[in-house]
């Protein structure tokens, strides 16, 4: 693990902040509670229960790098011009804080709707953003202990994306491990999922490349069965909540307290 020893405040003098990253595309960044408002799409503003947590247990990297309380959207100065809703990132915040898996998290948003693999490579500006942004949680007093990764609905709609997704994933995986300085981070990605999906065959070429990868400390969760929205590929609020559960538990599962 990468990091140093944070001072949050008088609660918790001298604990570190455990630092997980939040990446990959729109399910990530979070659109659930979001509807079409006539012209508009907005957020409901509903918070589920289960993205509950004590005060100031809970930290966010905002998009000016600084920690500030963490509320939804998380997201919400990250992914701009879209309108985030509620992602799985706070509800898998939460159930680590009340399982007592960890006393102070920081979050650090990097997702980017409608994002496809090739705009996250070694360069990109989205890659080298989340790269800043972790370094600089590292920096600030945190402590790196996994990246949750929810990506792929983009290159299910190109033969070429979805079939180059399995190498172009494993190398996402290495250039970030290299440039954090930790060659076995855990990394905790998504299967990702869809209804009445116009290419079905590239949907389950993506969904096989990510159930392919095969590399030490991966570890794979599966969205496939929870509940979409109207078009067909958002998550629900109640579905993200399921779904910050399940990382939540492959977390506690498989990375080292």
């Amino acid at each position: 693990m990468v990091g140093m020893d944070l001072q949050p405040g008088s609660d918790g003098e001298g604990e570190s902040l455990d630092v997980v990253i939040l990446s990959g595309q729109s399910n990530m960044a979070g659109r659930g509670g979001v509807h079409a408002v006539g012209q508009r799409r907005e957020w409901d503003g509903f918070v589920p229960q289960e993205s509950w947590a004590p005060n100031g247990t809970i930290k966010r990297l905002n998009v000016d790098l600084e920690w500030e309380d963490a509320a939804e959207p998380l997201h919400r100065d990250i992914d701009t011009g879209k309108v985030c809703g509620i992602g799985p990132g706070l509800t898998f915040g939460a159930a680590l804080i009340n399982q007592q898996r960890s006393r102070f998290l920081g979050l650090v948003p990097c997702a980017k709707g409608a994002t496809s693999i090739t705009e996250w490579t070694k360069g990109s500006f989205l890659y080298e953003r989340m790269i800043k942004r972790a370094k600089e949680a590292i920096r600030k007093g945190g402590v790196l202990r996994a990246l949750l990764w929810y990506q792929g609905e983009t290159d299910t709609l190109s033969e070429h994306l979805a079939r180059n997704y399995k190498r172009a994933l494993e190398a996402f995986i290495g250039n970030v491990r290299s440039d954090l300085g930790w060659d076995q981070l855990p990394f905790i990605q998504v299967g990702i999922t869809a209804h009445n999906h116009p290419h079905p065959r590239l949907l389950q070429l993506v969904r096989q490349a990510q159930q392919q990868i095969h590399i030490a400390n991966v570890f794979y969760v599966d969205a496939h069965g929870l509940a979409l929205q109207e078009d067909g590929v958002h998550l629900t609020t109640a579905s993200q909540v399921e779904l910050g559960k399940k990382l939540a538990q492959s977390f506690i599962s498989n990375v080292p307290p």
